[in-house]
């Protein structure tokens, strides 16, 4: 996914990017009212990616995008769905059982973890700009993570009980989306975005179909606010995915850009004023540092 410069967009573009990163950061807090109403991950997972494949399908259809995959196209397909559908069902998790707004902020290292692999899997080196906001970002994640439990008042040790397993789910999810990236990037040029996201999610789909049936199939709402989280995660998630790939385009941004990046941002205020969720003074400092180093990363020219 490459990283498109915000230069010289239209105020209409600019405006178009802060609302696909609402209801990125919405979808989230929605996950976690079904969450809390006893849906499961897998559930969630396998509604939301389910309907957005079925939404770009049929602007497949609309556009009559020519369907046809090279060889290489088919051998790296399957591993990037197989990759996004554990970053899905990790970074649900993790929602799941951390404050939201401290889970997309943990996700939000990818770009760091994106370095990594492409160093590993294809030799490329990091660039200069990626090594010194690598220290930057890793003390914004500690201050908002509150690393030494001084915030929470617990200690290191109870804090980490509480929010280890969570951060886990984040890093997780942080991890396979950077491999995914990479492959993305090397292995599927030529290929219509639209297409492959399509063939992701459909992968993602059956994954979470599979995982949802072996926990002895999927788990509804018992309530009320269980339905609207599950159907306002589906709806925002389908909805930002559509925006996407068919605004974006004629406003002249193409790819990801760097302003999506303050979803947590607007995940941490919605979550406040919908979940009861805050944290304190230091971690929204911290967080703010972490939002502010991936969109300087992302604003890089080239």
């Amino acid at each position: 996914m490459a990283h498109a410069t915000t230069a010289g967009i239209s105020r209409a573009a600019f405006a178009t990017l802060l609302l696909i990163a609402f209801m990125m950061g919405a979808n989230h807090v929605a996950a976690r009212l079904a969450f809390d109403d006893g849906v499961s991950v897998a559930t969630a997972v396998a509604f939301r990616s389910g309907v957005t494949a079925l939404v770009v399908a049929l602007i497949l259809l609309a556009y009559r995008v020519p369907m046809r995959l090279q060889a290489r196209h088919r051998k790296a397909l399957p591993g990037i769905g197989l990759l996004v559908g554990v970053q899905s069902l990790c970074l649900y998790a993790s929602v799941a059982r951390l404050p939201v707004a401290l889970a997309l902020l943990a996700f939000n290292t990818y770009p760091l973890w994106t370095a990594l692999w492409a160093r590993l899997v294809y030799g490329q080196r990091p660039q200069p700009r990626v090594l010194r906001a690598m220290p930057v970002m890793l003390v914004g994640l500690a201050l908002a993570l509150d690393v030494f439990g001084a915030a929470s008042g617990l200690g290191a040790s109870g804090h980490w009980a509480r929010i280890g397993v969570g951060v886990a789910f984040a890093l997780g999810a942080a991890a396979t989306f950077g491999l995914a990236l990479v492959l993305t990037q090397h292995e599927t040029e030529g290929l219509d975005g639209r297409l492959r996201t399509a063939t992701t999610m459909g992968i993602v789909a059956v994954m979470a179909l599979v995982a949802a049936s072996a926990q002895g199939g999927l788990v509804l709402p018992s309530a009320p606010i269980g339905w609207w989280g599950l159907a306002g995660l589906t709806f925002l998630y389908g909805t930002a995915f559509t925006i996407m790939f068919t605004v974006l385009p004629k406003l002249g941004v193409v790819g990801n850009s760097a302003i999506m990046n303050v979803e947590p941002i607007f995940a941490l205020v919605l979550a406040w004023a919908i979940l009861g969720q805050s944290i304190a003074p230091v971690q929204v400092a911290g967080g703010l540092v972490v939002v502010a180093t991936v969109m300087w990363l992302g604003l890089r020219k080239g």
